[in-house]
C-alpha cells in the first residue's frame, strides 16, 4: 500500500469520526434531573393534577392519566425532568373543571406562583385550598 493510499484511509476515517461526534452532540439528549411535587388537597372533593412543561410539549402523568388527590389526601409525585426545565401544576376539582388552581386543565391559564424550575430535589408542600 503506498503511503498516499494511507493517507487518505487515514484522512477518510478521521472525517467520519468527526462527523459522527458532531451528529451525536446535535441529537444528545439535555442533561436530566428528577423532582417531586408534594401537593395536600384541602378541598372537600376530589381534586386531579398534572404537571405541564413549559419548554417543551410534555405532560406529567401524560397519556390521559392524571394523578388524583382524595379530599384531604396529600400525595407525592415525582417526575424526571430536563435540567433547567420550567414546570406548572394545574389542579381542578374532579367533575369541576371550572375550579382549578395554577395553570387549571390544559395548562389553559397563567399564574404567578405554580410553576418550578427542575434543579432536582422537591418542593414544598403545595396547598390545594378553597
Amino acid at each position: 500500500m503506498s503511503f498516499t493510499s494511507i493517507c487518505r484511509q487515514t484522512l477518510r476515517r478521521g472525517l467520519l469520526i468527526a462527523v459522527s461526534l458532531t451528529a451525536f452532540s446535535a441529537v444528545a439528549p439535555a442533561f436530566a434531573a428528577d423532582v417531586t411535587f408534594t401537593m395536600k388537597n384541602q378541598h372537600p372533593n376530589a381534586v386531579e393534577v398534572e404537571l405541564y412543561s413549559q419548554d417543551r410539549k410534555h405532560v406529567w402523568p401524560g397519556n390521559g392519566e392524571v394523578y388524583y388527590l382524595d379530599d384531604g389526601e396529600s400525595k407525592s409525585m415525582s417526575l424526571s425532568c430536563n435540567e433547567g426545565e420550567n414546570i406548572c401544576y394545574g389542579a381542578w376539582v374532579s367533575g369541576d373543571k371550572g375550579t382549578y388552581w395554577g395553570t387549571g386543565p390544559g395548562n389553559a391559564d397563567t399564574c404567578t406562583d405554580c410553576c418550578y424550575t427542575c434543579t432536582g430535589g422537591e418542593t414544598e408542600e403545595i396547598d390545594l385550598v378553597q
